[in-house]
């Protein structure tokens, strides 16, 4: 009966939430392990299949999504936690909220996005069969604290997973050198090519983890992601499982992966590591990958995902970019778009974004004298620190506006053909709505 309660009041609690405008991932789950503390290991068993989770720094919304759209498109029923609600509270929401009021969960597969440091909370209720790895990058310091504090993390939760296999991004020394000293079995996604677009920016993985040496590089992609390898010790890049040649960044994206051929409308480099690792975990579990092209083709990426907006006739392209590694491929992107634009930064210090903001001058907001723009506004609760880095950047064309409603106001206002605009966490939801507001939507 505790059980039954339990889901009685978390589904009644995620019905009332979104009543009143909120997304009800999170806060129904805490009320739910307060009334029956093993409410997920419960439900969680009752996946017929594989509990597959994502972690790394960025990019664990968009693969945890794809990789659910592509194996419910073979016929499979889900749970996913697909809003990235994804500490402990958020994974107990998304089960409840799969089982009927009997607490019964009919799913075949499992896909969880889960935080690096909630993973081993998460881990005491269920063990899950693939852990995906996108990424290591610094985030949230005042949180995280650097790298190293984010690897001992998932570590103790990996450890607590015997059987588990890894898919991990083989392109990043950090995520290899994770799963190699974790003795587990693991599989690879890379981009086997130099596309050109290295950039002079902070890299995280500089030295190897296993001697110390500096890794030396063939090429890179981005941050530390790229073709490495160590002359000390012998440490190099893995032979890569799912692989992608063929790489074109023209009007979107195309890639090939052996004989499958890859051609989306995505922007940014970054999602075809995301593309990789759903598409690759769809191979292991052995799912049908037949409608791909359809799954990636009708996928909507999740709030601030280059989400698109038309306010009075003028494109607007919405991102979360809450660390150096994401901001400086957001910046890569807007680069790409020829169009002449403007660009709102918002940028907060609530406790989910982190106090110390001091990442943004790893930022390359350099490039931005690059950009085809009409203007520049910083914005949001640190805007004059963001207004200081523009100052430094040698950004002639900027305001400070700390609304972030009039800061766009004023953006398309501009004789510009579209308008990006660029935030931290705690700015994703509100100013998704102000968006929505603007466009008529809401």
């Amino acid at each position: 009966m505790r059980r039954l309660f339990a889901i009685w009041v978390t589904k009644f609690l995620i019905f009332a939430g979104k009543i009143i405008g909120k997304k009800g991932s999170s806060t129904p789950g805490t009320f739910s392990l307060k009334i029956c503390p093993d409410i997920l290991t419960y439900l969680s068993s009752q996946i017929k299949k594989d509990i597959i989770v994502v972690c790394g720094t960025n990019g664990k919304t968009t693969t945890n999504n794809l990789l659910n759209s592509m194996i419910c498109a073979s016929g499979n029923k889900t749970v996913c936690n697909n809003i990235g609600a994804n500490m402990l509270p958020g994974v107990v929401t998304a089960f409840v909220n799969s089982a009927n009021i009997f607490g019964k969960v009919n799913a075949d597969y499992a896909c969880i996005e889960i935080d690096e440091i909630s993973a081993a909370k998460v881990f005491e209720h269920f063990k899950p069969s693939y852990i995906v790895i996108t990424n290591f990058f610094r985030d949230q310091l005042d949180r995280y604290g650097e790298i190293d504090i984010i690897l001992g993390f998932l570590n103790k939760a990996v450890n607590m997973c015997e059987r588990a296999k890894l898919v991990v991004n083989g392109d990043d020394p950090l995520a290899v050198t994770f799963a190699q000293k974790s003795g587990k079995e693991f599989y690879s996604f890379g981009v086997s090519q130099d596309v050109g677009i290295a950039l002079k920016e902070t890299k995280e993985g500089r030295f190897c983890m296993f001697c110390g040496e500096e890794l030396e590089y063939d090429y890179y992609h981005y941050s530390q992601l790229g073709n490495y390898k160590c002359k000390k010790c012998g440490f190099v890049r893995p032979k890569i499982d799912f692989d992608a040649i063929n790489v074109n960044l023209d009007n979107g994206i195309s890639f090939d992966v052996a004989d499958k051929h890859f051609n989306v409308k995505y922007r940014g480099f970054y999602n075809i590591y995301n593309i990789l690792a759903a598409y690759s975990v769809s191979k292991l579990v052995n799912v049908d990958v037949n409608n791909i092209d359809n799954v990636l083709n009708e996928y909507k990426p999740q709030i601030g995902r280059m989400q698109e907006f038309n306010i009075n006739g003028k494109q607007v392209i919405f991102n979360l970019s809450k660390n150096p590694a994401g901001f400086n491929q957001a910046i890569s992107t807007v680069l790409g778009d020829k169009r002449k634009k403007s660009i709102v930064t918002v940028i907060n210090d609530r406790g989910q974004d982190g106090k110390d903001i001091s990442w943004i001058w790893d930022v390359d907001f350099e490039r931005f004298k690059d950009v085809n723009a009409s203007k520049f506004y910083a914005s949001g609760i640190r805007h004059n620190d963001v207004a200081v880095r523009f100052k430094y950047a040698e950004l002639c064309n900027f305001e400070d506006v700390e609304g972030v409603r009039e800061a766009i106001i004023k953006g398309l206002q501009e004789d510009i053909e579209v308008l990006y605009v660029l935030v931290n966490y705690t700015a994703l939801f509100s100013t998704e709505n102000i968006l929505k507001d603007l466009e008529g939507t809401k």
